[in-house]
């Protein structure tokens, strides 16, 4: 039998969450481990369930979604966070991309969306829903972001680099997924940053989903 995908559910409103979890349920490869009402709850309820996945609201009371996110960045790398939220803004996707968060769906979402994401993330990759994708990356100030192409560009390793970025990865977890040192993995980010003319973790995102080296909906 295929073992389950562990899922924490966090949000504010109980009936949002019982909703969720019906949806998430009816799906036979997810099992909800845990629920949690707050940031703080959740980190509590990962660090005691160790999930596969937390799906994440981003408002809510003690410690919301954003904070909760980076902690569990910093404490439980190997727990990934899917933000599940009403908010269709740019500033927030750019911040938890920036915590951690390996992908960004809306609530009105299907069912069968929202288990494509959890799997999807589950399995390593990134995922944002055709509607968050759409306002994360149609606007952005720096025509140079647009105007390379990764295959003339950036070496094969550097592909490599800037596809585990944009999934989330800091330094230290690309060096040892490559084998390489941290220091040469932030010579890695320089050179593709200079070579691309993109200098943030949102741009560095958007490049790699422009270019087919993360997924999306």
């Amino acid at each position: 039998m295929t073992q389950k995908i562990r899922v924490v559910l966090v949000d504010d409103h109980p009936l949002v969450i019982d909703g969720i979890q019906a949806r998430l349920e009816d799906e036979g490869a997810i099992e909800v481990v845990g629920r949690a009402g707050n940031g703080q709850e959740a980190i509590s309820q990962c660090q005691a369930l160790m999930p596969d996945v937390v799906l994440m609201d981003i408002s809510m009371p003690v410690m919301n979604g954003l904070e909760a996110t980076r902690v569990l960045g910093q404490q439980l790398p190997e727990v990934r966070v899917l933000i599940l939220s009403m908010h269709d803004n740019r500033e927030y996707m750019v911040q938890l991309i920036q915590a951690g968060a390996k992908g960004y769906v809306l609530k009105d979402v299907t069912a069968a969306e929202m288990v494509k994401a959890v799997e999807t993330v589950f399995h390593g990759g990134t995922y944002f829903s055709a509607s968050a994708s759409q306002t994360m990356f149609s606007q952005f100030d720096t025509p140079a972001e647009n105007t390379c192409t990764v295959e003339v560009q950036l070496t094969h390793r550097e592909q490599t680099v800037l596809k585990l970025l944009a999934e989330g990865h800091n330094n230290k977890e690309i060096a040892r997924v490559l084998g390489i040192s941290v220091r040469t993995v932030e010579t890695h980010r320089q050179n593709i940053k200079s070579k691309l003319g993109v200098h943030t973790a949102a741009g560095l995102t958007r490049y790699a989903i422009e270019h087919n080296l993360v997924q999306l909906a």
